[in-house]
């Protein structure tokens, strides 16, 4: 099929998916806490967003589940609003009036899109998601760490056009450094299984403050970390390193050979 397929990263995991004339925003994280910094520009006002046809969340940490913001900007509450039960029930709190839960495997359906939640591990309870519409599929990763159970999507969906995966390893110093994220090396390791067209990196300019990240979590902030790891295990895939408001467009399989 022609259908389009593009993708502006606004930051850190809050992507903006195009499947032709669909838009589907991911993640939201749109203002800025004691302790949480997003690193790098957000590429865009709630405000400044345009007609979302879907919002997909992956769990409720404020740095992907950032509802008040989108209230306060004035977001269309009707949009239609997917992820897992403990998001669901905090966008209903908030006064979004289309929300379906859904969990692992289990899949969603709004207009020409579908949303499959698919495994995610996490400090919290967190889902993954494969999105589909007009032939297309996204991987989109949230800030989950690796789980074996991933693998399986190849064989249930097919061939994945874009994946978007977390690649800074973070890690909790109070918890003994235990770590809540993939890391670089982990995301390359998916991303061969995956063998998406393109690969694009997120979740990694996230800090916590100058104190914060000497006394509660550990990142790696550099994302070409996850570049070399995927030229060393899946040299075939093309990878993208997006700031912030950059649209890339991404080529359909057959035009990659």
């Amino acid at each position: 099929m022609n259908t389009t397929l593009a993708v502006t990263r606004i930051g850190h995991a809050c992507q903006l998916i195009e499947f032709g004339d669909t838009r589907v925003l991911t993640d939201p994280w749109f203002t800025q806490k004691a302790t949480y910094y997003p690193g790098e520009p957000v590429a865009a006002t709630v405000s400044e967003l345009g007609r979302i046809d879907a919002l997909v969340i992956s769990h409720e940490h404020y740095d992907h589940c950032d509802l008040d913001a989108l209230v306060a900007g004035g977001f269309d509450l009707d949009t239609p609003v997917i992820g897992p039960g403990t998001v669901a029930e905090l966008a209903r709190q908030r006064g979004f009036r289309n929300v379906q839960a859904i969990e692992s495997w289990e899949s969603a359906t709004t207009g020409d899109l579908t949303v499959t939640a698919t495994p995610g591990k996490h400090g919290v309870h967190e889902v993954t998601f494969v999105l589909q519409a007009g032939g297309r599929s996204v991987f989109f990763g949230g800030d989950s760490l690796r789980v074996p159970e991933l693998d399986e999507i190849p064989a249930r969906f097919g061939q994945v056009d874009l994946a978007l995966l977390p690649t800074n390893g973070l890690c909790l110093r109070p918890l003994n450094m235990r770590q809540v994220v993939m890391n670089a090396e982990e995301a390359a390791a998916l991303t061969a299984v995956l063998n998406p067209v393109m690969a694009i990196p997120q979740h990694y300019a996230f800090h916590s403050g100058q104190l914060g990240d000497r006394m509660i979590t550990r990142g790696n902030q550099d994302p070409r970390h996850y570049a070399d790891a995927v030229a060393r295990l899946a040299p075939q895939v093309a990878v993208r390193l997006v700031l912030p408001g950059t649209r890339v467009e991404v080529p359909h399989a057959a035009l990659t050979s």
